[in-house]
Parts: structure tokens; sequence; C-alpha cells
């Protein structure tokens, strides 16, 4: 008999993400091909790989905006694999993208504010009927907006419309509204891309102190410095396929990996 003791201890082990066999075909090509993977709980996890190698498809698959032509990914132990991109927001699992599009007349807290989930305000009837709730509810929201822009360093600009920012300073209000979502893991496409030095570690200090609070991260990142300070293990893809794993240093002694971006891997 399983005690409820054990039970919590392979829950503990469960992996937050994970897709096995994974195949994504765009006609003929397999865009992704046969990846199978595990991202485990607490872990900030790199996958890496030339460009044209499937990382970004694969994000896609793992997000929910593509579905798999075939094979099955798993969050938090349930099957997804057939559910929308907004049902797996919803399992607690959040994304960034290597372009922020924040909303560019709306303020910073605006902006993190409308990612508050299951809120009382979004059906009509609610406003009429339990305004309190609403207003309650608008009030909790506000305050943990403000916190999340505290964690990223952008309170001084709460009240400014999202256009003023730079490219880094969207990245951390991305970094900002995925976290008001309450995820268990954050997919991170590029967040070093077209980010000052400055502004980078900044993005590196947030992302470990989000990591510290228990949220499990996925990153892809081409900026490897950055990869090797942050990820506990690394996953590397070429031609739509997993070639290794490790860490940092010894996927870069792989002689695979080096021929993958080398040898021009598309």
């Amino acid at each position: 008999m399983i005690t409820t003791s054990e039970r919590q201890g392979e829950d503990a082990h469960m992996p937050v993400l994970t897709a096995k066999n994974v195949v994504r075909r765009f006609g003929g090509i397999a865009a992704v091909n046969d990846v199978s993977f595990d991202v485990r709980k607490g872990e900030i996890l790199g996958l890496i790989g030339p460009n044209g190698a499937g990382k970004t498809t694969m994000f896609d698959l793992l997000a929910g905006s593509v579905a798999p032509s075939s094979g099955e990914i798993a969050l938090n132990g349930t099957l997804v694999s057939g559910e929308s991109a907004h049902r797996r927001i919803g399992r607690g699992l959040g994304r960034t993208f290597q372009i922020p599009r924040p909303f560019p007349n709306l303020t910073l807290i605006e902006n993190v504010m409308l990612a508050a989930q299951k809120q009382a305000g979004e059906r009509l009837l609610s406003n009429f009927l339990q305004p309190w709730k609403v207003a309650a509810e608008e009030k909790a929201a506000h305050e943990k907006a403000m916190d999340l822009l505290d964690l990223v360093k952008l309170t001084h600009l709460a009240d400014e419309p999202a256009r003023v920012l730079s490219g880094g300073q969207r990245k951390l209000l991305e970094l900002a509204r995925v976290m008001m979502a309450d995820p268990a893991i954050i997919l991170l496409d590029e967040p070093a891309a077209g980010v000052n030095a400055t502004l980078l570690e900044t993005i590196i200090d947030r992302i470990r102190d989000i990591n510290a609070r228990g949220i499990t991260f996925l990153l892809i990142e081409h900026n490897i410095d950055m990869v090797t300070r942050l990820c506990h293990r690394v996953l590397v893809m070429a031609s739509g396929q997993l070639l290794c794993e490790g860490t940092a240093e010894e996927v870069a002694r792989d002689p695979r990996v080096i021929e993958a971006y080398l040898g021009g891997a598309a």
C-alpha cells in the first residue's frame, strides 16, 4: 500500500513538463523528429542549437500554439497534447516571446493586471450581481501586479505607457505578466536577444529570483554565457532531433554539438 508521504515524494519528483516521442511535420519535412525529454521540478533547463534546429517549433508544441503530428506532451502528469495554449496557461504553463508585444498604450500596471486569471469581473453578470467581489479581486490584482513590477525593477514606470520601454525593459515586463498567471513552469524564448549588458544582468538576476520561488524554467537561448550561468542542464537540438544533454560544459565538449554548430546543421 502506498502511503500519503510516499505519494507526496513521488509527486515531488514528477516532471513538470514531459515530451515523449514528439513529431511535428510541415508537409514532408519533420521540423521536430521523435524528441523526448523531461523538465524537472524547480530546475532551469536550457534548450540550445543552431538556427533551424527546431527549438522554436518545440516551444510552440509545448505551449500549445502548434499541435504535434504524433507523440505526447504532459503537464504535471496530465496529457495536454490536444489542448489549446489558453488551457495550458490555466494549468500553470507560461511563455514569453523573443520579441515581446505588450499593449503599447496601456500602462505597465494595466499590462500586468490583464494577465490575472479567473477574475469575476470577466463575467458580465458578476459586475452587476457581485460588484463587491469584482472590486476586491481587482484591488488584490493591482497589489499583486505592483509587487511583480517591483520584482522586475519597473515600479517607477508603473503608470507609464508600455510604449516608452526599451527592448530589455519589455522583456522584464513580460516576465511580470507571465508571473501574474501563477505559472508552475515558464518557457523563456531568447530573453537575452537585443538586450544591453546592464539589463541582461538584471534579467539573469530576476530569473534566479523567480526560480528560487519554486518556478521551473525551460530556456531557449543563443547566449551561451547566459546558459552556462543559469542552466542546471542543457539539451541540444539539431535538424529537428535531440543530440545530447548534460551540463553546459559537457555539451560544449561533445563532438556532435561541435559538428552541429560548425557544420552548419539546419
